[in-house]
C-alpha cells in the first residue's frame, strides 16, 4: 500500500511540474490530517483546486475541485482578499478501516494573497458519498473533517 501512495503522490507531483505556469500556487493544507494543495487559474474569477494527501493520517485521498473566486473589497491592505466557492469530486481510502470512498466535493473559503509570492486560506471542503468495505455505508465523516489552512506559494 505505501509503494501505490508512493507512486500516486510521484505521479501527481509530475504532473503539476509539467503543468505550472503563471497564476498557480503550490503548497499544503493542514486540517483533519496534510494535504498537498494545488491551484491553476482559469482567468481572473476561476480555478482548479487539486489536492492529495493523509485525509487523519488513516488512509489517503484525493479531491479535486471547480472553483468561482470573488474579491473582497473594501480593505486597503497590500495584498488582496477573495471568497471562493466550488464543487467537484473526491476518494480515498481508508487503510484502518478497510474501505473506499467516493464522492462528490464541495469547497467554501477566504483567502489572503500577500504582496509577495504567498497565500494563506481558511476553507471547508466536505467529500461525502458512498464507502464500500466491510458493508457499504455513508461516508459522514467527510462532512466535518473537511476544515483546514492553506499555505500556498504563488508560481510566477
Amino acid at each position: 500500500m505505501k509503494k501505490f501512495v508512493f507512486a500516486f503522490v510521484l505521479a501527481f507531483s509530475g504532473l503539476i511540474a509539467a503543468n505550472a505556469q503563471s497564476n498557480s500556487a503550490i503548497g499544503g493544507r493542514l486540517g483533519w490530517g496534510l494535504e498537498f494543495s494545488y491551484l491553476h487559474s482559469l482567468g481572473a474569477a476561476n480555478r482548479l483546486n487539486l489536492e492529495v494527501g493523509l485525509p487523519g493520517f488513516y488512509g489517503v485521498g484525493a479531491a479535486g475541485t471547480y472553483d468561482w473566486v470573488f474579491p473582497i473589497n473594501g480593505w486597503q491592505e497590500k495584498g488582496s482578499w477573495n471568497w471562493y466557492a466550488g464543487v467537484g469530486a473526491g476518494f480515498g481510502f481508508n487503510w484502518y478501516h478497510n474501505w473506499f470512498n467516493i464522492g462528490v466535493a464541495g469547497r467554501i473559503g477566504v483567502e489572503y494573497n500577500f504582496w509577495f509570492p504567498l497565500q494563506l486560506s481558511l476553507d471547508w471542503r466536505p467529500v461525502i458519498g458512498p464507502a464500500f468495505g466491510g458493508g457499504t455505508h455513508f461516508n459522514v465523516g467527510g462532512l466535518y473533517d473537511g476544515i483546514a489552512l492553506g499555505v500556498r506559494y504563488i508560481l510566477k
